[in-house]
């Protein structure tokens, strides 16, 4: 696995430190704070700092430089002692030697922190190692006292540095980044050490989960857990991921959604209750879609969907305050508006927005006839529900850029939701569209449990017919809500198109720290990953 000549060279350098006596993976360490907390307390001394300049030691570019004694002298010479000594600890990211001493730049989670280290300062073998093999990308200890260089950079003045491990690969293009975007998703951990970039995205990431969280319970919600594994797939239409239970000798399935568990809560008693957690879908992937992605689905008792409307869009103001985001954000090419929602029933987006003639959407037969004259490709025998999701997604959904709720959808395309009292096609449900993408479904639940049945038995002949994303029949849930479900409303939002939305990233695998990849050889992902260097 380690043929590479560079890592060759690098193995024998932490050979080399074992036989100096020195573990090049030790474990024995002192850290009194981190990098941040470092420049923070010391940042009076930049206050004090002389303003004669010399060659600047900050530049990541230069990777090697010739002595410069009088240059050393000068930079101990405004070192001060007097300071208390600190321990800190990271990732060596630059070296400079200088003859009797070098700079180094040493990167742990929370910054980027200059040390500089002496022949006079540190131990005979304390300098062999730093000068003879000491890499980029190694991790040390430094003990030292703060002070500042001639340049003006708050900096640790070393008197005593020790390899805590010894990296064998090397990094790639040293300060450059790694580009290429393949190799980024397949070794998250190189990117992130060489994209800070990309750290900030999934520290964003966790703020915004936590802040999801905090909303729904100031809101009252009660957090629950239900199961991953089902032994009947449901609360979408969708393929599932399927897996044998050994001990039962039973097939069980990934969960497609966690709803059709949430409700029988809300039939147990409880009233308000979210989930935020993992849903699995056996489905393509592309830069919106991962088999396995977050979500959080909420249900609330004795509340209608257009209440849901309202609830989502405190929602979003609550993640942009406190987030400290403009109500304005970029999104690719374009700029998404959050002063600007609005509402709009499914049909009339299709003729306002789609600009399909009011005709061509009487039945099903004329926007079949419509679509093919489009070039449309179509299935075989689509009811009239799924020929206007066709072309919804065809001219409708990408055209979505600010905040817009879809309301009315077709009956046969929401199994799960209510009927609308005074046209029984259409269903009491919305979702909610942003940046050209679904972001949340929302409905006032079916809580009919006859209703429910005869949908479960159209999907089911629908899965007969040769639908596999169509749903399977859950006589369990039809039985939970013979026990009667108060009027609820329910909604999911997906979050990992929510953190792209708030950070600007077109790509789910940007959000996700290990997307799922195709396999570069019939071995695992996991095997077939090199070096990159």
């Amino acid at each position: 696995m380690f043929d590479n000549t560079y890592i060759a060279q690098r193995v024998q350098k932490a050979n080399a430190l074992r036989e100096l006596g020195l573990n090049p993976y030790s474990n024995a360490l002192t850290r009194t704070m981190s990098n941040a907390a470092f420049l923070q307390c010391y940042a009076h001394l930049l206050d004090s700092n002389p303003s004669q300049a010399l060659e600047s030691t900050s530049s990541l570019e230069s990777t090697t430089s010739k002595s410069n004694t009088s240059q050393t002298s000068k930079l101990e010479s405004n070192a001060t002692e007097s300071q208390p000594l600190e321990s800190i600890v990271g990732r060596v990211k630059f070296i400079r030697i200088m003859g009797k001493a070098c700079f180094i730049k040493i990167q742990d989670e929370s910054a980027i922190l200059q040390a500089y280290l002496s022949k006079n300062e540190l131990s005979e073998q304390e300098f062999l190692v730093v000068k003879k093999l000491l890499e980029v990308g190694d991790i040390v200890n430094i003990t030292g006292y703060a002070f500042v260089t001639k340049t003006g950079e708050l900096s640790i003045h070393a008197n005593a540095c020790k390899i805590l491990t010894k990296s064998i690969i090397p990094l790639p293009e040293k300060f450059h980044g790694l580009t290429d975007i393949e190799a980024r998703y397949r070794q998250r951990y190189v990117d992130l050490i060489m994209n800070p970039s990309v750290k900030e995205t999934f520290i964003l990431r966790s703020r915004i989960i936590a802040l999801v969280r905090r909303f729904f319970e100031e809101k009252g919600f009660l957090e629950v857990e239900t199961p991953m594994l089902h032994p009947i797939p449901g609360g979408a239409n969708a393929k599932p991921f399927i897996t044998r239970h050994n001990a039962l000798n039973v097939d069980r399935y990934l969960r497609i959604a966690p709803e059709l568990y949430l409700k029988r809560l809300i039939v147990g008693g409880f009233e308000a209750v979210f989930e935020l957690n993992r849903n699995f879908r056996n489905e393509g992937m592309d830069h919106s879609h991962n088999p396995e992605f977050s979500m959080i689905e909420f249900y609330w008792a004795y509340r209608t969907y257009e209440e849901l409307i309202t609830l989502t869009k405190e929602f979003f103001a609550y993640l942009l305050e406190k987030l400290n985001l403009p109500t304005k954000l970029p999104w690719g090419d374009v700029e998404v508006d959050f002063s600007k929602w609005s509402v709009l029933s499914y049909k009339e987006s299709l003729h306002s927005i789609g600009n399909i003639p009011e005709s061509a959407l009487e039945n099903a037969k004329s926007l079949e006839t419509h679509l093919l004259q489009k070039g449309v490709k179509l299935e075989s025998n689509l009811n009239y529900g799924k020929l206007q999701d066709v072309a919804f997604s065809e001219f409708v959904e990408s055209k979505l850029i600010h905040p817009t709720f879809i309301t009315q959808y077709p009956i046969d395309i929401s199994p799960l939701a209510r009927r609308n009292d005074e046209d029984p096609s259409i269903a009491d449900r919305f979702e909610l569209f942003i940046g050209g993408k679904e972001i949340a479904n929302g409905f006032s639940e079916l809580n009919d449990p006859l209703d429910q049945y005869e949908r479960f038995l159209a999907q089911v002949r629908q899965k007969d017919a040769g639908d596999e994303e169509a749903q399977y029949m859950d006589e369990d849930f039809v039985n939970a809500l013979g026990y009667g479900m108060p009027p609820t409303a329910g909604q999911g939002i997906g979050i990992d198109r929510l953190v792209m939305l708030l950070t600007n990233n077109k790509s789910i695998k940007d959000v996700l720290l290990f997307p799922a990849m195709k396999s570069q050889t019939k071995a695992t992902d996991t095997e077939s990953s090199k070096p990159l260097t």
